[in-house]
């Protein structure tokens, strides 16, 4: 009598294979592999990228600290001036107010700050036209743009008034002739005033009109459920 065959082991699907290596379950993620950078329906990047940023906030603020020159030949056409009256006392000369109890300072001062608001406000509704997304480095021209515009304004508008050496335009018009006192900027927090007025219609501008991240579905669908 012969012993019954032992059946032969099934064959083992993972030792059979011979096409290649075994490909990861379904699911699986490479280890050590980066994320993709994200990208939009259109498969382009989100945003311009940083350094096209830094290129245009750069070319911002190069703009915006030249238009600085036209505010300081504004703030000169249309500062008000202060009369002055020169008077030879014990052999020498000395200048003092015509009219003592004046505010034109104070007009200057305020001719100044309302023009460099307007211009801030200009450059900011420009700056959200051009790029709606805004970005820090946008922010951060107009802030910089802003005071290097209003320094080259100050010293625009002084270099056109009227000369600085009172002694000597008091000299050179005589004895008790009205001259115009040279244009001073006394308020020096007027030099603010164009990067905070850029800022603050930047951001509204942003948070009114600027692009917004679509809102969740408030009622998602039930699990299994299959849109119509």
């Amino acid at each position: 009598m012969t012993a019954p065959l032992t059946p032969p082991p099934p064959p083992d699907d993972r030792s059979s294979y011979r096409g290649g290596p075994v490909p990861p379950p379904v699911g699986a993620h490479a280890v050590g592999t980066a994320p993709a950078a994200p990208y939009d329906h259109h498969g382009e990047q989100d945003g311009p990228g940083m350094l096209t940023e830094l290129r245009q906030a750069a070319v911002a603020v190069l703009a915006i600290a030249l238009s600085g020159a036209l505010l300081g030949v504004l703030w000169w056409k249309l500062a008000p001036t202060v009369p002055l009256l020169g008077d030879v006392v014990d052999g020498r000369w000395v200048v003092f107010l015509k009219e003592s109890e004046g505010e034109q300072a104070i007009g200057i001062d305020g001719t100044f700050t309302l023009l460099a608001l307007a211009f801030g406000a200009f450059c900011a509704v420009v700056a959200f036209l051009l790029r709606r997304r805004g970005g820090v480095p946008l922010v951060v021209a107009l802030g910089v743009g802003g005071l290097l515009g209003s320094f080259l304004a100050w010293r625009v508008g002084v270099w056109l008034g009227p000369a600085e050496d009172v002694i000597a335009h008091a000299q050179d018009v005589g004895k008790g002739v009205t001259f115009d006192a040279p244009l001073k900027l006394g308020a020096k927090g007027a030099l603010l005033a164009w990067s905070l007025s850029a800022l603050v219609v930047h951001l509204g501008l942003t948070g009114l009109f600027g692009p917004r991240d679509p809102e969740p579905d408030p009622w998602p669908a039930p699990y299994g459920d299959k849109p119509a």
